[in-house]
């Protein structure tokens, strides 16, 4: 006997919720593991990754988190999870498999919305156990953490008050380790949401625009309107935004005379993730190899 892996228990955990408004995802975990896996040797049940985490608890959560990238599950309140109609249709049909999963449109579009590879970056998702190294599969297991926290950051962004992500772009700046800043009034300011001082003086200041969309994209108006917002005060504008920015704002931006940066949502939540804000170390890894200095002596 060995425990399930985690793309077999997406039925349990949909079956579990058919019948419920929403459960605690702890609570999910554990009636999944009560109900259909309770009969496993106790030290199967009881086994601990290295961090210390309950091995099935933590698959059973995993396969949670990827039914709800494909839009089976949903998050109706922080901490929860309940079962969407798309779900109670696979219910229906009995089955879904790690590839059916993976090749959802829903899937596809929820990892596409942060990703920001480049061209020449290695697939990490394509790496298989059989003919991976293990630094292959420890990449790739970083990667997949790395995606789905940057998908939750990027929904939890378009869900905050606006004005208060307009604050949460100031502090990013910040700790990107620009000057100090002021944010602006909300009843006049014409366009701009915070103001960056590049030095200690303010002499060299950068104006911020920060948009909160959800699914609508910047548009070339919206460009517009921030550059004349800037009148003469700066030549310095950093645009952002939740969703993307459509060509004729990527144009106009770059044909400006003023020096526009446009940062959209994959690479805002790159940044969130880099600098710390919004995210919190969970566990420290160490691996190690062999000191050869150490046997020099012998």
């Amino acid at each position: 006997m060995e425990l399930p892996k985690y793309h077999e228990t997406f039925i349990p955990v949909l079956e579990t919720l058919k019948n419920v408004d929403s459960l605690n995802s702890r609570e999910l975990a554990s009636r999944v593991r009560d109900n259909y896996y309770s009969d496993l040797p106790i030290d199967l049940l009881s086994k601990k990754t290295s961090s210390g985490a309950n091995v099935l608890l933590d698959r059973i959560l995993w396969g949670k988190s990827y039914l709800k990238m494909a839009k089976f599950l949903a998050y109706p309140k922080r901490g929860f999870v309940q079962i969407t109609e798309k779900g109670r249709g696979i219910l229906k049909r009995g089955s879904l498999s790690l590839s059916e999963l993976q090749n959802d449109i829903d899937f596809i579009n929820h990892r596409e919305a942060v990703n920001s590879k480049k061209e020449d970056d290695v697939d990490l998702d394509s790496v298989s156990v059989e003919n991976a190294t293990p630094q292959d599969l420890i990449d790739s297991g970083f990667s997949t953490i790395e995606t789905e926290v940057k998908t939750e950051l990027l929904e939890k962004l378009k869900e905050i008050d606006p004005y208060y992500f307009e604050k949460v772009i100031l502090i990013l700046l910040k700790k990107m380790g620009y000057g100090d800043f002021i944010e602006t009034s909300k009843s006049s300011d014409g366009g701009i949401d915070g103001i960056i001082n590049e030095d200690k003086l303010g002499l060299e200041k950068i104006y911020t625009q920060a948009k909160r969309y959800n699914e609508s994209k910047v548009r070339e108006k919206d460009i517009r309107n921030f550059i004349g917002a800037m009148s003469g005060d700066t030549s310095k504008g950093v645009f952002i935004t939740t969703s993307t920015f459509d060509s004729g704002a990527i144009q106009k931006a770059r044909e400006a005379h003023h020096s526009i940066i446009l940062i959209d949502g994959a690479k805002l939540v790159d940044l969130m993730h880099q600098y710390n804000v919004g995210v919190q170390i969970k566990t420290v890894y160490e691996i190690k190899e062999l000191d050869n200095d150490f046997f020099e002596g012998e």
